[in-house]
Parts: C-alpha cells; structure tokens; sequence
C-alpha cells in the first residue's frame, strides 16, 4: 500500500502566472474566454515546434458532473477535440479535450451523482507535469522553496499554494499521466507552456520552463 505524505506549512514560493505559447493569441484568447477559464492562464505568441503529447495538462476540478459536462461542452462548441468522453471512474466523473492550440484540458469532479444544475464555477485548477521521476523533481522544486502538501511515493506529488496563485502544482509519471489523458505518450519539441513564480527562472529536469 502506497502510504501518503502531508506539509501543513504553507508555500514559500508561489506560482503566480502560466502562459500558454500559442500560435494564434487572439484566436487562442477567443477559445479560452468561450472555455470559461481565460482569467486563469496569459497567452503568447509562439511558434515553436512541438509533436506530440507535451508532458502536462490542466485540470479543472468542480463540484459537479453538470459543471463537467458544461465546461467540456463549452470546450468542445468552441473548436476543440474530445479525447476522453466524459464518464464515471472509480474516483468520480470527468473527461478530456484538447484545445485548438494543443493544449490538454481535463474537466473532473469527485461526485458521481449530480445534487443540481451546472454551477460555472471551478473549485480549483490543477497544473499537472508528466516527470519521469516524480521523486527527483519533487527533490527539485522542494529545493526552490515549494512545500509539498500530498505525496504517493513515486507516483505523484502535489505542492502547498495560497490564494493569489491562479493554479497548483502537481506531478505525475509521464506515462500515467498520458494513458489518463488518453493519449500515445511520446512527444518532442517545445513544452509550450512557460510557469511564472516568485523563485526566479530556472528549467526543471524535465525541460518545463519557469521565470
């Protein structure tokens, strides 16, 4: 049984921005606003190639399966593809799509069982990075300040954030994380997403880029 560790201390270092590199702003801006999660990330224009999964998504957790099938509907009414149909899993109900730019998007909740109408609201979003060594990159970033709130083993850690943080930090296994996507994992190229933090830059040893 893998057995999970907790920090109660809060971060030290916070995320305070993630910029999605896109090739088309005001197309991408667009998608987002209509997505309904355009106040949470900040677009730049990029052209850097990239093939294949990019190693991360970002998930939005919230209350209810209406609110799932509202988001990933919106999503999906503005231009993206459905990887995963939204169905009931042994830990709720969620789905996946991803959006005209290539970036992967999961829309889950815990419940299985709607109490109410879709809310619009989001609990809380979540920035997970697929590492090849979950426990040398939680080394990492607990070295730059962050503080981590659950661990399981090597599988997966998440970092303590504050309010002020559009996001928080995960880490999953690559592999993992792209067979829950639903995705081959192989990918090269640029990552397409650059972190914004109050730890200065730095590259992490799986190539995601924070400044």
């Amino acid at each position: 049984m893998v057995m999970a560790t907790t920090a109660s201390t809060a971060a030290a270092v916070s995320i305070t921005s993630v910029t999605l590199e896109v090739p088309d702003p005001e197309a991408a801006a667009r998608f987002y606003t209509a997505f309904g999660v355009n106040t949470y990330i900040r677009l730049r224009a990029s052209e850097a190639p990239s093939t294949g999964f990019r190693g991360f998504t970002l998930a939005l957790t919230v209350s209810r399966p209406a609110t799932v099938d509202s988001f990933l509907g919106a999503a999906v009414d503005a231009g993206a593809t459905v990887l995963k149909p939204a169905a009931k899993s042994l830990w709720g109900y969620g789905g996946v799509v991803q959006a005209p730019d290539g970036t992967i998007w999961k829309a889950a909740t815990p419940e299985k069982k709607d109490t109410g109408p879709a809310t619009g609201e989001i609990d809380e979003i979540v920035l997970l990075l697929g590492v090849e060594d979950v426990k040398a990159g939680k080394q990492f970033y607990v070295d730059r300040g962050l503080a981590v709130a659950r661990s399981f083993g090597g599988k997966y850690a998440e970092f303590a954030s504050d309010e002020s943080s559009p996001v928080k930090l995960a880490l999953y296994k690559r592999r993992g994380l792209a067979k829950d996507l639903g995705v081959p994992a192989d990918g090269t190229g640029s990552r397409r997403i650059v972190v914004g933090s109050t730890a200065g830059p730095f590259t992490d040893p799986d190539g995601y880029v924070w400044e």
